[in-house]
């Protein structure tokens, strides 16, 4: 019964987790808010903003070493690139549109 009660707690809690502005958040708080993504990999994502810029679409993500489509769109309503509201709308709709693969 413990058990089950502690695989609820941990669903719930990545239920309810905010989303991100990969802009602004350092590397533990996007390792936290994105499945997927662990330490190394949100470093990875701090680094190339840091280095490149700002993201202006999801699918700059997949210029991060180790971040691919698959990644981006299990986290896609998950991330967001700016503050605005209308905005994050704007970049994320609800019908994936926002994620292309790149080549």
């Amino acid at each position: 019964m413990k058990m089950i009660f502690t695989i609820l707690a941990l669903i719930s809690a990545n239920v309810l987790a905010a989303p991100v502005n990969i802009n602004q958040a350092d590397a533990e708080t996007i390792s936290e808010a994105l499945n997927g993504i662990g330490p190394k990999k949100a470093e990875a994502i701090v680094q190339y903003r840091m280095k490149n810029g700002p993201f202006t679409a999801l699918s700059e993500l997949e210029k991060v070493p180790g971040i691919g489509e698959k990644t981006i769109q299990i986290n896609e309503k998950d991330i967001i690139l700016t503050d605005s509201p209308a905005e994050a709308a704007k970049e994320n709709p609800k019908d994936g549109a926002s994620v292309k693969k790149s080549k």
